[in-house]
């Protein structure tokens, strides 16, 4: 009798815990996605879901986006300022991220670049990483303070990070979007508009498989 008492207790203990577990999982809110999580915990497409753009850093001849094939020290930059990457298919390719301010800025310099390659294909689905599907990749998102330097970019205010790309078998030809804020500032824990002041731009970049 005492058994069959004490296992009617723990069965009745499981079946709350599991009546509150699910009560909880189903009225919580989408998480908010604060880069360099854009697409990861919600279908946020970009850093502006959470963050404002209020900075004061808007001219776009003043502004620094630029991706560096490493290896020639060229830029991968297009006419109409896209960016063309080929890769042969299975060999990696390592580029540079060069983002920030021209030395004959005026204004104040942004403390810290954030950026991430995305591939707005990929917002919503259920995979963690948001990068083009068949691509290896060690580091499509990032943030950095400023204060770094490179050939060419004498006296800008930069910040410069590698990051090495390998089309795979199940690699083919992909657009992704280089999403990047100047930001000056720090945000404040659970209200990411407040505190910090950021300037978003985009960039489209094309990823090519050589054969």
């Amino acid at each position: 009798m005492k058994i069959k008492i004490a296992n009617f207790f723990i069965l009745t203990i499981i079946l709350v815990t599991l009546t509150w577990v699910t009560l909880i999982l189903e009225n919580t809110p989408e998480a908010l996605s604060y880069p360099p999580a854009v697409g990861i915990l919600g279908r946020s497409k970009n850093c502006l879901f959470c963050h404002p753009n209020n900075g004061p850093w808007k001219d776009d001849k003043k502004t620094i986006i630029d991706i560096i094939d490493k290896e020639t020290r060229q830029s991968l930059m297009q006419a109409d300022r896209s960016f063309l990457i080929p890769v042969k298919r299975n060999q990696a390719k390592t580029i540079l991220t060069v983002i920030g301010r021209s030395k004959d800025d005026k204004e104040q310099t942004p403390y810290r670049n954030a950026w991430l390659y995305v591939d707005p294909k990929t917002i919503g689905s259920s995979s963690l990483s948001k990068f083009a599907p068949g691509w290896d990749v060690n580091l499509p998102i990032s943030c950095r303070i400023v204060g770094d330097t490179l050939t060419g970019f004498e006296g800008a205010k930069i910040t410069v990070l590698p990051m090495t790309i390998r089309p795979t078998d199940a690699a083919q030809d992909a657009e992704l979007d280089l999403q990047v804020m100047l930001t000056k500032g720090e945000s404040i824990k659970g209200n990411a508009k407040k505190g910090m002041v950021g300037s978003y731009f985009e960039r489209k970049v094309k990823l090519k498989v050589i054969e």
